[in-house]
């Protein structure tokens, strides 16, 4: 699995128009699913994203995670993490997992979330069309692959 996570001030996702998920200042989790990623790599993004510390103390380095300062997160599926562009122009996503599994364990992801952090969890739609608005603060993006995880 991998995700974006940007630390915002707020972030929301609309389908057609209309808002579907939204959040103040949080975590913004953009999901892609692997072929071959399991309940066990949600669990592991999961554990490592809550206790992530990439929220400022006093002194202005980061000390706190999500938890810690009782932010809230909105996950959105982003299938297009696995854009593999090695070749030609047009990005290929063989490395995405199947609709059906991907929909699974990112539905399983964010269950596992919301179970371990009792946070305001939002979402958007899986497989629609979204528009993400997304105001990052600090900026702070950093980028987390499990597979990259479980050699360490």
């Amino acid at each position: 699995m991998r995700a974006v996570v940007q630390r915002v001030n707020r972030s929301e996702v609309k389908v057609d128009g209309e808002t579907v998920g939204k959040i103040g200042r949080g975590l913004n989790v953009l999901l892609g699913v692997g072929k071959g990623d399991t309940k066990a790599d949600a669990e592991l993004l999961a554990d490592k994203i809550l206790n992530l510390r990439i929220f400022e103390n006093e002194e202005g380095k980061f000390h706190y995670s999500v938890l810690d300062v009782r932010g809230e997160i909105l996950v959105v599926s982003q299938f297009t993490l696995y854009a593999n562009v090695k070749k030609g122009r047009r990005p290929s996503f063989e490395l995405a997992e199947s609709p059906q599994r991907a929909r699974e364990l990112y539905e399983y992801f964010v269950d596992v979330i919301r179970e371990k952090s009792g946070l305001k969890v939002e979402t958007g739609i899986f497989g629609a069309m979204m528009e993400v608005l997304i105001e990052n603060w600090g900026p702070v993006t950093i980028i987390i692959d499990t597979e990259e995880l479980k050699r360490r």
